[in-house]
């Protein structure tokens, strides 16, 4: 009984073993992809952060910055 509901149901990790691992082409394109989209998701991340805690203290947030006084 154990067997055959293995064999016929199946769980998470052994649909993805048949979808992903079972190539090894389609395997490392999933890593290669998966490695990109996780690149670009920290990035993202660490830059919106980054922004949040320096609200204020940025170059393009002081006003003052790049204007030269006027010699009137």
């Amino acid at each position: 009984m154990d067997s055959a509901a293995r064999r016929g149901g199946g769980g998470l990790l052994e649909g993805l073993y048949r979808v992903i691992m079972r190539r090894n082409s389609v395997y490392v394109t999933f890593i290669i992809a998966g490695a990109f989209v996780g690149e670009r998701a920290v990035d993202y991340g660490v830059h919106k952060l980054w922004e949040y805690n320096n609200v204020g203290k940025r170059y393009e947030d002081i006003s003052v910055l790049g204007q030269r006084p006027s010699e009137e």
